[in-house]
């Protein structure tokens, strides 16, 4: 794979491994992991909301939700 970045992006991404002691790739690697994880966690509080909005649909209807 190759990562295709702008010369603005790549010295953020530079700058801010610099900061942390660490190797750009590292850092790139790090980010994937950390947007992928919340994108992950996103959706399973979405599910869960899905869930419980339709196990208690009628008690929300009658509050007016």
């Amino acid at each position: 794979m190759t990562l295709r970045l702008t010369d603005d992006e790549q010295e953020l991404l530079r700058n801010r491994a610099a900061a942390e002691g660490i190797s750009m790739q590292e850092l790139a690697r790090r980010a994937i992991r950390d947007y992928v994880g919340l994108e992950d966690h996103r959706d399973r509080v979405l599910a869960s909301a899905e869930r419980v909005m339709t196990a208690h649909a009628e008690a929300l209807n009658r509050l007016g939700r």
